[in-house]
């Protein structure tokens, strides 16, 4: 298919990053209050009246950031265990990942309050993300333990106990909403539909130093998730070292969507949807696929965020509504397309 160094491709990836650029200039500028993308850049610049500079830099930037952080760590979670797993309907929430990190944040949410009183004031906007992250990884650790036996990992069962930790997940968060107060479950509920709207910049560079160093590192595993496709065993003859590169891809998982999620709350589809757009138009090679699902996943973010934004201002629906709206018939469409594939539907 296309490359980098070809013509086709090169332009196939200067319209993907066009397209996010123009998606950002307009999370920048619309909203309950429109701006001119001169308003814009002046208040970037600094050059703006005290209004806009404060809407561009302080509500809206910090936003745009934390969405195309959120956007590139679902997206690339999402493809790089798609590959390692080899199982297209595959996501982050497939493995209990998106869970765990729930079930952490919503226990900080409604037991947390006296764990925060005890905490320096500068260290309690970093509880949140920092229990979600956690939940993750705790999640993820024990999924592939109980997943691995004489010294492999069982695909099958790594599914498997992904869906009994999610149903686990799913009681815990019930519990959660069933012992909070009413100020809890607001913000429990609210978190729990997924929104950028608590952006802010100490969440931002939290969320991007996380996400960055497993995006960084994921990205560069497109060699190795193009090897899982032809098999393990044949991957394995190959050179490489399957069972590390699984336990890789699933911490850096685990970091990335533990960070995002503890930003922005559990957002669907984005990890599932992406992924395969950026096979539908580069092709089957992760090394290519894994930047385009990258952007792709800035581009679905940004785009569903601007969306619940602007349609009923100043009323801000959460983005999880919007992403689902997408995602579900694409799972949908994607599942009987694999079925008429198998000629299991007529």
């Amino acid at each position: 298919m296309f490359g980098l160094q070809t013509a086709a491709g090169f332009k196939l990836f200067s319209a993907l990053g066009a397209v996010v650029l123009a998606i950002a200039a307009a999370e920048l500028a619309y909203g309950p209050v429109s701006l001119s993308l001169s308003e814009v850049s002046s208040a970037i610049l600094g050059w703006g009246d005290a209004s806009s500079t404060a809407i561009v830099t302080q509500i809206r930037a910090p936003r745009l950031l934390l969405g195309i952080a959120v956007g590139t760590a679902l997206a690339l979670s999402g493809c790089a265990l798609q590959g390692v797993l080899r199982n297209p309907l595959a996501d982050p929430g497939l493995i209990g990942v998106t869970g765990g990190a729930s079930v952490g944040a919503a226990a900080t949410i409604v037991l947390g309050d006296a764990l925060a009183l005890e905490l320096p004031r500068e260290i309690r906007p970093y509880l949140l993300p920092v229990s979600a992250f956690l939940g993750s990884a705790l999640v993820t650790s024990f999924v592939f333990r109980l997943s691995r036996h004489a010294g492999t990992t069982s695909v099958a069962t790594l599914i498997l106990a992904g869906v009994a930790i999610n149903a686990i997940a799913g009681a815990a968060i019930g519990v959660m909403v069933y012992i909070s107060d009413d100020r809890q479950l607001r913000d429990l509920t609210f978190w729990t539909m997924g929104s950028l709207g608590g952006a802010n910049w100490t969440m931002v560079a939290v969320t991007l130093a996380v996400v960055s160093v497993a995006a960084a590192a994921l990205a560069t595993l497109g060699r190795a998730l193009d090897l899982f496709q032809i098999g393990e065993r044949a991957a394995f003859h190959s050179g490489l070292n399957v069972e590390r590169t699984k336990r890789n891809i699933a911490l850096l998982s685990a970091i990335a969507v533990g960070g995002a999620t503890g930003a922005a709350g559990p957002i669907g589809f984005i990890g599932l949807v992406a992924p395969h757009m950026a096979r539908l138009i580069i092709g089957p090679s992760h090394r290519l696929v894994l930047p385009a699902s990258a952007l792709l996943g800035m581009g679905l973010l940004l785009g569903s965020d601007l969306a619940v934004r602007n349609i009923v201002p100043p009323a801000e629906p959460p983005i999880g509504l919007a992403t689902s709206l997408i995602g579900g018939p694409f799972f949908l469409w994607l599942l009987l397309t694999r079925m008429k594939g198998r000629g299991l539907v007529a």
